[in-house]
C-alpha cells in the first residue's frame, strides 16, 4: 500500500507530514488523541541521514508531548550500503536512533509499529523493531536476512536452509511467520483506523515476544532457555 492512502484509512480524523524525499515524521489526530508519526516510503534503504531525520522527530516529541504515543510506518529495503555511510559509522547513527526510542518509551510513549511495504535488515531493526507492539497489513514483507546471505554468514548450504525454512519459521522470511514467532503481534485489515485505537488502548505488559512465539509454535526453545538463564541453570 502506498503512504498516502495508508495515511487516510488510519487517520480519517486528519494528518500532516513533513516528507524528505522517502523520510516522514509529523502528527496525526485519533479518537483516542493525537500520535507522532514517523516513517519511511517506497522500500526507502536507511542511512545515516535518515537515521538523523527520524530521531530529531522523536526527540522533538519526547521533549514536547513525552507522553504522546509514537507510530512507526515501515516500509525499507534494509540499510544504505554506501561507502560515505559505512566510514561514518552507520552502526552508530543506528544506535543514536534506537536510543532515542527507548528515552522516549522510558518518558511514557507507547511505540507501535506498522509495516504496510517491507521491512528488511539494518532498517527495520534500527527503528521498528524497537516498538512495544508490531503489526503489519496482509501484503507487507518481513526479513531480517535473506536466506542467500544467511548461507554466507552461517557458512550452511543453501539449499539445507531452505529445507529448514519450510519446517521453521526462524529460518523462514514472511508476515506470517513472525506472527508465529511472536515479533509482530497480528495482522491489520479492513478497519486500519479502529486496530490502531485497539493497539494504543492496550495495556503495557513489556516485552512478551518468546512467551509468545512459544505459544504459537514459532520459537519452541527462547522463553525456556531464556528462563533457565535467570534461574541461573545456564
Amino acid at each position: 500500500m502506498q503512504l498516502m492512502p495508508l495515511l487516510e484509512r488510519l487517520f480519517p480524523l486528519g494528518h500532516s507530514i513533513l516528507r524528505r524525499d522517502d523520510v516522514f515524521s509529523g502528527s496525526a489526530r485519533t479518537a483516542a488523541g493525537e500520535v507522532t508519526l514517523i516513517g519511511t516510503a517506497n522500500r526507502r534503504e536507511v542511512g545515516i541521514d535518515d537515521a538523523l531525520q527520524l530521531a530529531a522527530a522523536v526527540l522533538a516529541s519526547t521533549r514536547e508531548h513525552p507522553q504522546r504515543p509514537i507510530l512507526m510506518l515501515v516500509d525499507t529495503a534494509g540499510q544504505r550500503l554506501s561507502r560515505r555511510d559505512e566510514l561514518l559509522g552507520i552502526n552508530a547513527y543506528f544506535a543514536h536512533l534506537a536510543r532515542t526510542l527507548e528515552l522516549a518509551r522510558r518518558r511514557g510513549a507507547r511505540l507501535v509499529t506498522l509495516v504496510y511495504g517491507e521491512a528488511v535488515s539494518g532498517g527495520f531493526l534500527s527503528f521498528g523493531l524497537m516498538a512495544d507492539q508490531i503489526y503489519a497489513l496482509a501484503g507487507a514483507q518481513i526479513r531480517v536476512m535473506d536466506l542467500r546471505a544467511m548461507a554466507r554468514v552461517t557458512k550452511q548450504p543453501l539449499d539445507k536452509l531452505e529445507a529448514l525454512s519450510r519446517s521453521s519459521p526462524v529460518f523462514a522470511p514472511g508476515v506470517d511467520n513472525y506472527v508465529r514467532m511472536g515479533a509482530v503481534e497480528s495482522v491489520w485489515q479492513d478497519d486500519l483506523a479502529a486496530a490502531l485505537l485497539a493497539a494504543l488502548a492496550r495495556p503495557a505488559e513489556g516485552d512478551r515476544r518468546r512467551e509468545r512465539g512459544a505459544e504459537r509454535g514459532g520459537r519452541t526453545l527462547a522463553c525456556d532457555v531464556a528462563a533457565a538463564v535467570r534461574a541461573g541453570e545456564a
